[in-house]
């Protein structure tokens, strides 16, 4: 099992930047990726970043240039860096991480940490 934890969130204005961090721990081995996703009311929940094992990071289109994934390999923990951010930006932010069991992908997910961005 993988337990993560979320911190990070918050009330930000429209252009502010938050910095959201997910620390992993229990039986880490074989992740194949880390990433983040968000769930905004009234919608599925949706990728915003991930980041392969050996380092390849992807983006939603409605993030690129403002967001950046990056992790910490010594403290297992994933970052997302969220600049000039947008109110469409509210949501609650999921961490996740894929580990590889012999022959099946197992999810972890987090808890969630709400991130709302005011006009």
């Amino acid at each position: 099992q993988v337990q993560l934890v979320e911190s990070g969130g918050g009330l930000v204005q429209a252009g502010g930047s938050l910095r959201l961090s997910c620390q992993a721990s229990g039986s880490i081995f074989s992740i194949n990726a880390m990433g983040w996703y968000r769930q905004a009311p009234g919608k599925q929940r949706e990728l915003v970043a991930v980041i392969s094992s050996a380092g390849g990071t992807n983006y939603a289109d409605s993030v690129k240039g403002r967001f950046t994934i990056s992790n910490d390999h010594a403290k297992n923990t994933v970052y997302l860096q969220m600049n000039s951010l947008k109110p469409e930006d509210t949501a609650v932010y999921y961490c996740n991480v894929a580990q590889q069991r012999r022959n099946v992908e197992f999810a972890y997910w987090g808890q969630g940490t709400q991130v709302t961005v005011s006009s």
